[in-house]
């Protein structure tokens, strides 16, 4: 998880062209589960090693934030995405850097709060009966966590749901105008959809079963069915730099130079559609 993301961030830090509001998104997506990856291993090496309240808590923190900034930074993906269709004259006069990146800062600062909260009191270190399945935190809270993401859910379900329609109402009024190009448009207009469900779909997959379980379970359930819902989250890590940042036609061609300086050809003739970010 950690490597594959570190690679993203070296590419979009590397690569001077790939400055634009997406990439800086897709960025701090990388970042995010990049530091996921890390708190994973530190929360293990806590866990086992040194298994002291402070440090306990501590990667538990970290575990929060980071997770909590890989799904706002794709909720924030989202909202980029459905913008720049729904206000597709003035997008790129809005949307300036300055933005972008006071909109990640504000993120960030939110999910680094939600990491301090367990070393500030939200814990069950003293009250073990009241431990969730997410371990010190109590069963409250994680009921809070929960349903905060089933909403993130929904709102991002309807922004793609927006941009299908967008994107569908664009095709039509493309083909009324050039009745030649109905059939590459419709074609065009199938890949975009495709594209959001398999995001919408694999999103849902990896998250949605574990806050469920995370509403109806608590701490005296058996801990393998927490690792077995924990897993599928945590590569939602794994899968998200395949679907934003290598399926990207200016992601890959920076990798290709990177990797073997060379562009295949495919890069080098073909136009660019909008279902191809």
């Amino acid at each position: 998880m950690a490597c594959e993301n570190a690679i993203v961030i070296a590419i979009l830090f590397y690569t001077p062209t790939l400055r634009a509001p997406m990439f800086i998104l897709i960025g701090s997506l990388a970042l995010a589960d990049l530091l996921a990856g890390v708190g994973l291993i530190v929360n293990f090496v806590v866990l086992y090693v040194f298994n002291n309240e402070v440090a306990t808590l501590s990667s538990a923190g970290l575990l929060l934030a980071t997770f909590s900034a890989s799904v706002c930074s794709l909720l924030a993906i989202t909202v980029d995405r459905y913008l720049s269709l729904y206000n597709a004259l003035t997008y790129h006069t809005e949307r300036t850097l300055t933005f972008t990146y006071l909109m990640i800062l504000l993120l960030w600062v939110l999910c680094i709060c939600i990491g301090l909260l367990p070393i500030m009191g939200w814990n069950c270190v003293r009250e073990q009966s009241s431990c969730s399945v997410l371990r010190p935190v109590t069963k409250n809270n994680a009921a809070v966590l929960a349903v905060s993401f089933l909403l993130l859910f929904a709102l991002m379900m309807q922004l793609y749901l927006q941009i299908c329609r967008i994107a569908f109402r664009h095709a039509q009024q493309i083909a009324v105008q050039h009745q030649f190009m109905a059939t590459s448009q419709a074609s065009s207009t199938r890949k975009g959809v495709s594209t959001l469900s398999l995001i919408l779909g694999t999103f849902a997959l990896c998250w949605i079963p574990f806050a469920v379980y995370s509403l109806v379970a608590d701490s005296s359930y058996p801990m393998v069915y927490t690792y077995s819902l924990v897993l599928p989250a945590a590569c939602n890590s794994v899968i998200n730099p395949i679907i934003y940042a290598f399926r990207n036609p200016d992601i890959q061609k920076s990798l290709w130079l990177a990797c073997c300086g060379c562009m295949p050809p495919r890069f080098l003739s073909g136009a660019r559609t909008s279902s191809d970010v």
